[in-house]
């Protein structure tokens, strides 16, 4: 039977090079790609808290701040943790602090409306913690419902069963100046000074500032801070000043000469409260360059002025690039000609804290961002050696010795149940994701499926193997990761879709024979979640209840993720989901704006699961893309 038709496949062509012109349209000079990376307005909110207690406020438009806010606030009254969830508790608070701190009276309707929302929800008691020690800084929260982190913990030897090089790469850019911040607990004097009193649901003269108790053996942890906050009450903290001393060290020498501390907002943010808690001036170098890191991340349009959390052009360009190679760009066009010698020049030759558990990887990896040397990722390096595979570039040479060295990288940051995590290797202490501090559960950065499976694509897709040895323990680890349902979770993107998609990519790649069954039941998967217009989609809610999976209205960039994991599949088995993936395309195609893009509210990437989401707002151009571009190919097959 005859699927694809003269018709579909002309419309496709059409789709194709619209998209295409689109993304050509959006390079950069310099060739590298590059699009809004959005996430909740807690970002935001905390970039109008540090200006304020810096006094550098006046310094930047941050008026526009509140048109932003009161956009984003909904009906409800409450602010969103990812677009469509009801509100979220914590967001909401810190965006009602920040407009307070704007200048906002409590009186406003948007305020009136806003306060019902959180009292209504437990208010500022039932926030996370991060929320709280915000409003401890500027006096609306007091330091003692604040869990200690004794400074002394930067004196830990790495082979000592915990230190910091335990904790996730971005877990412990942002505690290290933490540990000052908390040591000094400081308050604040704004301009405007205010009070969040109204925000108490039980009234803030009867506020119990104290961590919760959980009834099992966790509230070992509440036993271990009342005997922190005893030393501290009694100046018996050992080793304080050196630790703090320490800690200051390494916030220093881990600033990139661009401002940026660990390529993320939070390590930013967190890095300047702690120098302003050490007194420094806002006229210092070292802080001067720091609040000007923070600016390049801000969004400003003519009435709104946004703070991203990250910034993402080595991963936005990397698969640009692929998308429109795939889709027929030739390998030496000039603009993916642009895009390849630039990231070959983001090429990451230092060490960076990944050395620490590593000691035998050479530097010869990409970071997310411009510039962040020493959080090079394993996902963005798989990424970058594949579009760099596809690209012909004028110094093969040079591009080959590149990819040569980030292999060599990647093959050394393999973990011990075989499959790769984000950062580091091995990093998997479960237990600090239940220490009262770490209640965003995101302390770690153990193995994950989705990044596995990238390298293993990386590998199938480049010809390129490290030893059998190895390759089977990752297989091995991917075959174990997969669900009942015969999906597989996604950790950085939302969520069993994604991480089937890549996992189906990887698989047929590698190992299509070993692992038939498995791709057959990822597969039947995938088939079984369509939604009925032919798309797939997946809320965020499935991190929360997993009986949600794959469940959730279409959008362009996980349809794109499911066509891509049924083209793979079927390539591998030569049982191609025809009908599901056709729909799927006639879904892309009835959905594709007139200029060539895409469109979608919903976030489809994943900071940390049940707690932080973002949206690539360049997801909804170059998945879809790939997709069509794969698609086209298996024209000659049907």
């Amino acid at each position: 039977m005859q699927i694809q038709d003269k018709q579909t496949v002309s419309r496709v062509r059409g789709a194709i090079a619209k998209n295409q012109n689109y993304l050509l349209s959006m390079q950069y000079p310099s060739g590298y790609w590059w699009a809004e990376l959005e996430s909740n307005v807690t970002i935001t909110a905390e970039v109008v808290l540090l200006h304020k207690i810096w006094g550098t406020d006046r310094e930047r438009p941050l008026h526009k701040v509140e048109t932003y806010l009161r956009s984003q606030q909904r009906e409800h009254g409450g602010w969103e943790l990812f677009y469509g969830d009801g509100g979220e508790l914590s967001v909401s608070v810190e965006a009602y602090m920040a407009l307070k701190l704007l200048g906002v009276s409590q009186t406003d309707p948007a305020m009136v409306k806003a306060r019902k929302f959180i009292v209504e929800r437990g208010g500022i008691s039932k926030t996370r913690i991060f929320t709280k020690l915000h409003l401890a800084l500027i006096g609306c929260y007091e330091w003692r419902g604040i869990p200690s982190l004794p400074p002394w913990v930067m004196l830990l030897p790495e082979n000592f069963l915990f230190n910091i090089y335990e904790m996730s790469s971005w877990a412990r850019s942002s505690t290290v100046p933490l540990l000052i911040v908390i040591d000094r607990k400081p308050v604040f004097v704004t301009d405007p000074a205010i009070t969040l009193d109204e925000l108490y649901t039980e009234g803030v003269e009867r506020a119990r500032y104290e961590l919760p108790n959980n009834g099992d053996w966790t509230d070992l942890f509440i036993t271990l801070d009342h005997a922190f906050k005893l030393a501290e009450t009694l100046n018996l903290v050992p080793f304080r000043e050196e630790g703090i001393q320490a800690a200051e060290r390494w916030i220093l020498e881990r600033q990139e000469a661009t401002g940026d501390w660990g390529g993320i907002i939070p390590a930013m943010l967190n890095s300047l409260l702690a120098l302003r808690a050490l007194d420094y001036d806002a006229a210092d170098p070292i802080v001067h360059r720091g609040l000007r890191a923070v600016d390049n991340f801000a969004i400003e349009t003519e009435d709104t002025y946004t703070i991203q959390p990250c910034i993402s052009p080595v991963w936005d360009t990397a698969w640009v690039m692929r998308a429109l190679i795939e889709s027929g760009l030739a390998p030496d066009h000039p603009a993916v000609v642009r895009a390849g010698e630039w990231l070959l020049s983001k090429q990451i030759l230092d060490y960076g804290d990944w050395a620490i558990k590593n000691k035998k990887g050479k530097p010869g990896a990409w970071a997310f961002e411009f510039d962040n040397r020493f959080y090079p990722d394993v996902d963005d390096t798989a990424v970058v050696v594949m579009a760099l595979n596809e690209v012909k570039l004028p110094d093969e040479k040079l591009k080959e010795a590149a990819i040569a060295r980030a292999l060599n990288w990647i093959a050394s940051m393999q973990c011990q149940p075989g499959g790769w995590a984000a950062f580091d290797m091995d990093n998997n202490q479960a237990w600090l994701n239940m220490v009262p501090y770490g209640d965003l559960k995101a302390m770690i950065d153990p193995n994950t499926a989705d990044v596995t499976a990238r390298v293993l694509e990386m590998l199938g897709s480049s010809y390129l193997f490290i030893d059998t040895p190895n390759l089977e323990r990752a297989i091995s680890y991917l075959i174990r990761e997969q669900e009942t349902e015969g999906c597989w979770f996604g950790r950085w993107g939302v969520n069993y879709i994604y991480g089937t998609s890549g996992v189906l990519s990887a698989l047929s790649l590698i190992a299509p024979e070993k692992t038939r069954l498995n791709i057959e039941r990822g597969a039947a998967w995938l088939v079984g979640c369509q939604n009925s217009d032919g798309g797939w989609g997946e809320t965020c809610r499935s991190y929360n209840n997993p009986a949600l999976k794959g469940q959730g209205v279409s959008t362009a960039s996980q349809t794109a993720w499911a066509i891509l994991g049924l083209i793979a599949a079927g390539q591998a088995t030569s049982t191609f989901a025809k009908l599901a993936i056709n729909k799927g395309i006639n879904y892309l195609l009835e959905t594709q704006q007139s200029d060539g893009t895409w469109y979608e509210a919903d976030f489809t990437g994943t900071g940390f699961p049940c707690h932080f989401y973002l949206k690539y707002h360049f997801y909804q151009q170059y998945f879809p893309l790939l997709a069509l571009g794969r698609y086209q190919a298996l024209s000659e097959l049907w």
